[in-house]
């Protein structure tokens, strides 16, 4: 690797782009938006692309699901990141429109980018496995048993949910908290119940 380019990284590494992070879900993201100003602030000549299928179509449909494929060169160093088409919960997308698609490329356009250094500790743990979501019979059983804690609290159960904060491998603890607290008001007002 040449001194400019490992000097480029490092500049490009060194650059905080925190005051342009979002949080979703548990990860914050780099839009794609911030990542090319500043990329074209440090580095004028950069440059991007799409790789395309045999049919010219901006994605490759395989076994496994859709892919996206973008290539970002700096300073002569080019490099990709495959993506695949996934939906606001990280879950893969069977058949994909044309708006996932493109929301598909320009996470891997952000995520090139952050291989030329720019955001790259944004990404760190990203790879760590995500917990499996819960499937519509676990929430309707979830938000069915919460019934007597009040719509307040199955609204903040629907945002964890969402958030991923509730998921498949915290579900029977979750259950078994609810019931615990259900079981206390009925203690309580038992309680309260014998007191009169």
């Amino acid at each position: 690797m040449s001194k400019t380019t490992q000097s480029t990284f490092m500049k490009l590494f060194k650059t905080d782009v925190s005051k342009y992070t979002e949080k979703k879900g548990k990860f914050n993201y780099l839009s794609w938006a911030y990542a090319v100003q500043e990329l074209k602030r440090a580095c004028p000549t950069a440059r991007w692309g799409v790789t395309k299928a045999e049919d010219g179509s901006p994605f490759f449909k395989t076994e496994c699901g859709y892919f996206v494929d973008v290539w970002v060169e700096v300073d002569g160093v080019s490099l990709s990141q495959i993506h695949p088409v996934l939906d606001n919960r990280n879950q893969s997308i069977e058949e994909p429109n044309a708006f996932q698609i493109n929301t598909s490329l320009q996470r891997a356009l952000a995520k090139a980018i952050a291989l030329h250094g720019l955001g790259l500790y944004i990404f760190a743990g990203e790879d760590l496995p995500e917990p499996d979501a819960l499937t519509s019979k676990e929430e309707e059983n979830l938000y069915d048993f919460a019934k007597p804690l009040g719509v307040d609290f199955i609204g903040d159960l629907k945002a964890k949910v969402r958030s991923m904060g509730i998921n498949a491998h915290n579900y029977e603890a979750c259950i078994e908290k609810i019931q615990n607290m259900i079981q206390e008001i009925k203690d309580k007002e038992k309680t309260n119940g014998k007191g009169k």
